[in-house]
This record gives C-alpha cells, sequence and structure tokens, in this order.
C-alpha cells in the first residue's frame, strides 16, 4: 500500500476533529505484525467514553452499541495513528457518535465506524436523561466531582 500525497490528503475530510494519538508499540501488534483490531478499540471505546463523559455531564457513561467495523488498512510498529470523534445525535439518556480512525505515517484512513452509542446511567446502572441536544467544544459539562462521591453530574 504507498502512501497517499499530501494533495489527497485534508485533516477535516470526515468531517471529525482529531485529537487523540497512539503511538503503536510491539504490545499492540498482532501476529501478522500489524496493529492487532482488539488494542485498537479498546482505544476507541476508552477515547469513547471521555467524550461522552463531556458531552453527557455524567462520569456514569456505558457502551451500549458500536455498529460494524470495517478495517480499511493497518498499521506497524512505529506508526502514529489519530482517532477521532463527533456527536452525531442526542438521545434522551444517549449519545450516537462516528470515529474515524487514521494512520499519520501512510496517511490512510485505518477504520470508520458510523455509530457509537454510550448510554447516561444514575448510581443504580439505570439509564438517565441528560438533557442535551448540542455538541460542546468546552469543558462546560464536565463533572465537578469525583465518581466516588455521591455528586456526579454537571449542576
Amino acid at each position: 500500500m504507498g502512501a497517499v500525497s499530501p494533495s489527497e490528503w485534508h485533516p477535516s475530510e470526515d468531517g471529525i476533529n482529531f485529537h487523540t494519538r497512539k503511538w503503536v508499540k510491539p504490545e499492540d501488534l498482532n501476529a501478522n505484525g500489524t496493529l492487532f483490531g482488539g488494542s485498537l478499540l479498546r482505544w476507541i471505546d476508552e477515547e469513547a467514553a471521555i467524550y461522552a463523559i463531556i458531552q453527557l455531564g455524567n462520569y456514569r457513561v456505558v457502551t451500549k452499541l458500536i455498529s460494524e467495523i470495517n478495517f480499511e488498512a493497518s498499521a506497524l510498529q512505529g506508526d502514529l495513528i489519530e482517532m477521532g470523534l463527533t456527536a452525531a445525535h442526542f438521545g434522551r439518556t444517549s449519545l450516537t457518535m462516528r470515529a474515524v480512525v487514521r494512520n499519520m505515517i501512510t496517511r490512510k484512513r485505518i477504520l470508520t465506524i458510523e455509530r457509537i452509542v454510550f448510554v447516561s446511567v444514575d448510581e443504580d446502572g439505570r439509564p438517565t436523561p441528560h438533557g442535551y441536544t448540542d455538541i460542546t467544544y468546552d469543558r462546560d459539562r464536565m463533572p465537578r466531582e469525583h465518581p466516588g462521591t455521591d455528586t456526579i453530574r454537571v449542576v
């Protein structure tokens, strides 16, 4: 697979802001010597949870659904990858987002996930309304209390 020329590569071509980067290390490889899909999915799920916490103002969010995953390219040891997420839809208790991962070295898209759904839950694990309908680009919804305390929602 040849690299894409810089003129063919646009940072926002997917409509996603890329904020998280990972360095592919030996422990992230599969038996083929390429990035292990399980490692990548763990990184995506963690990043999506952080994004959901900020968007929904609640430390208690859980993964509900990850839609079909189609690996388009891979990464090798030493490659740098970028993961980007954007909110696609706010439900009453949920947030649906879209994810794109790309290889910064080869400039190829590694995968796209059209739907990752997180649900805001209460102390008993039951879905709870979050009251938001728009994306925030600030940390204004970041919960101010530690999840070990009684108050974990933004007031």
